[in-house]
């Protein structure tokens, strides 16, 4: 066994998930900043690379400071073979969805990506429910057949018809299923081992640079030649260290809340990424995307009381 888990302090949680709100909100401008017709893939490579890149300090200044998490001598060598087994895939999936990123918001837009990639939450409570048995109560499910209505009409385009769903829309929809899953796991990992945020970056970021460099060189050699264009590689680099940064918060911030509460108030930056295309990209924001926007931040925000009100009610059992 490892040493005792810190107790969970919610505001922490909330704070650090606050930061994370303003981070988010830069990455789809980031992505989209890369010069035009350049490759997702090989993007999605090399902002890996420099992810493991700054990452890598983090957690060797851990060690220095004698952190040695999942790596300390206490440690069983079959916990550290579970959770190597747990980075390895998470890595893996974690790299899909950076691809899956960076190509849904090149080809949907980074309005409406944002917004898709918004609906992470409800992926999240899905996966609690489904995987650690966390029932949602009627007011619950309501809101989440409500989020989903809205994110159809969002993908129709805000026309309801089948015909205009972007099968982009559905790329940038993958992104919170894959995190959901990902995430999720990784939540129970940190709660019953002692692997550090640093680590777990660490391990997720190099896995998903050997993921996605294994996918670049079998799909599209040339997205490592892409690589030599300084502004292309400029974005890689400040995508990858600002991206480094949320998720080291990211993971200290699920230490002490939820993956569902926590990204649940996240939510408003799909708006500060609305703003930010317009001004820096020139996107034009269309009314139905805005309307969309609201009904989801709404929807979040009433799971969110929902699940307040459920927390009550059992503690009042």
């Amino acid at each position: 066994m490892g040493p005792a888990m810190t107790a969970p302090i919610p505001r922490t949680g909330i704070t650090l998930a606050l930061v994370c709100l303003g981070l988010l909100s830069l990455l789809p401008i980031l992505s989209n900043s890369r010069p035009g017709g350049s490759p997702a893939l090989g993007f999605a490579f090399f902002l890996s690379a420099w992810q493991t890149v700054f990452a890598l300090p983090y957690a060797l200044s851990e060690w220095a400071r004698g952190e040695r998490g999942i790596l300390a001598a206490t440690v069983a060598a079959a916990e550290r073979r579970r959770v190597l087994r747990v980075g390895l895939v998470t890595g893996a999936m974690f790299g899909a969805a950076t691809w899956a990123y960076v190509l849904g918001v090149e080809k949907a837009g980074a309005a409406s990506a944002a917004i898709a990639i918004q609906s992470y939450p409800l992926f999240a409570i899905v996966v609690e429910w489904v995987a650690l048995g966390r029932r949602k109560s009627r007011a619950e499910l309501a809101f989440t057949a409500l989020l989903l209505a809205a994110l159809y009409y969002l993908g129709t385009g805000g026309s309801w018809k089948i015909t205009g769903l972007s099968p982009w829309f559905g790329v940038a929809l993958a992104v919170p299923v894959l995190w959901a899953v990902a995430h999720v796991t990784i939540k129970e990992e940190l709660g019953r081992t002692p692997i550090t945020p640093a680590q777990v970056t660490l391990l997720r970021t190099l896995v998903s640079t050997l993921f996605l460099g294994a996918l670049v060189a079998a799909v599209e050699p040339a997205g490592f030649a892409a690589g030599l264009d300084g502004r292309f590689q400029f974005f890689a680099l400040l995508m990858g260290l600002v991206y480094t940064v949320e998720l080291i918060v990211w993971f200290h911030a699920v230490r002490h809340v939820d993956v569902s509460f926590a990204s649940s108030i996240t939510t408003p930056w799909p708006a500060f990424t609305m703003m930010l295309a317009a001004l820096v990209l020139g996107e034009a924001i269309a009314g139905f995307q805005i309307a969309a926007f609201l009904v989801v931040v709404l929807c979040i925000w009433g799971l969110i009381w929902a699940g307040a009100r459920k927390a009550r009610g059992a503690s009042m059992v």
